[in-house]
């Protein structure tokens, strides 16, 4: 967006400003994912009753970001030194693969383990935020997060590279084109301005070693045709692997999400059994306890049936022993 950025427009007023609006944006995208809206439009409508139509019409038009990208904009803000350990990490793979591609001698392996590892610290503390936040960390939200850190890595500090703090959606990795146009090209000094623009291919072609001997411009012209093709064939062979890794993935998340609609569906049918059974168990301890109600009335009518057989029992002997006096 056209916002002035930090250390942009100039002093005075107008730096004060920006600043002043800055500060405003990076509050807005550290609000918890349900407040974005009304504040982003709160904050539009603060501008424009300011004057300044430009910034709150930029600011009205802000998409709400998606849950992975406010995720990794939480990371960027919360959790600064582990999200400038996997940048920088990302960094130093790129590097040690430019020196192998020059065919330099260059510890990848190194390199390329820290960046798992910073990317490893980031995915458990993103999945914990969530948890905190009342989100849902689902295999595919992580898989949506990993790829957006992985992708900020790889795209590096490049002058149109997407930042964290601020995302508003998933950022995907860098398609072909742009991965052909990272690979430094052959005799290029890796002492220049920035440090070089390299993919992070697990497995490259090593350039050969540049010859001691002199060579005729044909050579030279050749030698460096061979390595632009083996820096693409590189290239190629890396995005054919990150396609290969996509296809498991995808593979493993429905996987995943079928065995869950079998669990959700078992839960939900378990869950009616023991609905049921708990309605029968309520249905037969009432019959229980009308059951004993009987029983205590029956034992009671039984009582009082004995009680009038003994009187009359009683009556009767008196009645016979009356008559027999009689008698007599």
């Amino acid at each position: 967006m056209a916002i002035a950025r930090k250390g942009e427009g100039g002093r005075g007023k107008g730096a004060s400003r920006a600043s002043s609006v800055e500060d405003d944006l990076d509050a807005l995208f550290q609000l918890p994912l349900a407040e974005f809206t009304a504040a982003r439009n709160a904050l539009a409508a603060r501008l424009k009753k300011a004057g300044h139509k430009d910034e709150a019409e930029q600011v009205k038009t802000l998409p709400k970001p998606s849950l992975p990208a406010w995720t990794v904009n939480q990371l960027y803000h919360r959790k600064r030194d582990a999200f400038d350990r996997l940048i920088a990490t990302g960094e130093r793979f790129r590097q040690a693969q430019a020196s192998h591609l020059a065919g330099k001698s260059a510890d990848i392996r190194g390199p390329l383990e820290a960046r798992r590892t910073a990317l490893s610290e980031l995915a458990k503390l993103s999945a914990a935020m969530l948890k905190q936040a009342g989100g849902n960390p689902t295999p595919d939200t992580m898989r949506r997060i990993t790829t957006t850190l992985e992708a900020l890595s790889t795209y590096g500090a490049l002058p149109d590279a997407p930042r964290g703090g601020r995302l508003t959606d998933d950022v995907d990795p860098p398609g072909f084109e742009t991965l052909a146009a990272l690979v430094p090209r052959v005799g290029k000094s890796m002492g220049g301005a920035g440090p070089s623009r390299v993919i992070p291919f697990q497995h490259a072609t090593r350039s050969p070693k540049p010859s001691k001997q002199k060579t005729t411009p044909e050579e030279d012209s050749r030698r460096a045709a061979e390595e632009r093709k083996a820096q693409l064939a590189a290239a190629r062979a890396a995005v054919q692997e990150a396609e290969r890794a996509l296809r498991e993935a995808r593979k493993d998340e429905q996987q995943a999400e079928e065995a869950l609609k079998k669990a959700a569906a078992r839960a939900k049918e378990t869950e009616k059994e023991k609905t049921e059974a708990e309605q029968r168990l309520e249905k037969a301890a009432a019959e229980a306890d009308s059951a004993r109600q009987h029983a205590r009335k029956v034992a009671a009518q039984a009582e009082e049936a004995a009680q009038a057989v003994e009187d009359a029992e009683r009556a009767h002997d008196k009645a016979a022993r009356a008559l027999k006096g009689l008698d007599s």
